[in-house]
C-alpha cells in the first residue's frame, strides 16, 4: 500500500528548548499527554526519547484495553529534530510486529523538526501515513498543534 505524505506547521512564541520540552513531555510527561489527547483522551508513551529506544505510543480505547503504536525512536537532536519509526501495533495490550495490518503502514515515520527564530519555534511535523487515515489527520494533527502552542505560551 502507498504511503501518503502530510505536512502541518506551527509558530509558537516560545524559545525552542521550551517547545521541545513541553512536545515530547520531558520535563513533564503530562505536557505531551496534553496535546496528544487530541487524538485520544488517555494518549500517553511508554519508553524513552533516546535514539535508538523502543517507545509505545499508547492510549486505552472504549473497551478499556491498551492500544497505539508500537515505535522506535530513530533520531533525536535536542531542540532540533525527532525522527519516530512506527514499526507495530498495540492492540489490546499485546504488541503486533508483523502481519497484513502492520505491513500497510509499517516503517511509516513521523518527523519533527524544531527552528527557533527571534524567540519564535516553527515546529514542522512530517507524517507518513495511509489513505484511511487521511481525513482523520487533516482534521486532528492542526487541533493538537494548536493545543501544544497553547501549552507552550502559557
Amino acid at each position: 500500500m502507498l504511503m501518503k505524505k502530510l505536512q502541518f506547521n506551527v509558530k509558537i512564541n516560545a524559545p525552542v528548548n521550551k517547545v521541545y520540552d513541553s512536545m515530547l513531555g520531558f520535563s513533564n510527561k503530562s505536557t505531551y499527554e496534553q496535546w496528544t489527547a487530541l487524538f485520544n483522551p488517555t494518549s500517553t508513551y511508554e519508553g524513552s526519547w533516546n535514539k535508538g529506544s523502543k517507545m509505545l505510543f499508547v492510549g486505552t480505547d472504549e473497551k478499556g484495553e491498551k492500544g497505539g503504536m508500537v515505535s522506535e525512536i530513530f533520531d533525536n537532536i535536542l531542540n532540533q529534530f525527532v525522527s519516530i519509526r512506527h514499526y507495530g501495533l498495540v492492540k489490546a495490550n499485546v504488541e503486533i510486529t508483523e502481519g497484513p495490518e502492520v505491513e500497510k503502514w509499517a516503517n511509516g515515520f513521523e518527523n519533527y523538526t524544531f527552528v527557533e527564530k527571534n524567540g519564535t519555534t516553527t515546529v514542522t511535523v512530517d507524517l507518513d501515513l495511509t489513505e484511511d487515515f487521511l481525513d482523520y489527520m487533516n482534521e486532528t494533527y492542526p487541533k493538537a498543534l494548536d493545543k501544544l502552542k497553547e501549552i507552550c505560551e502559557k
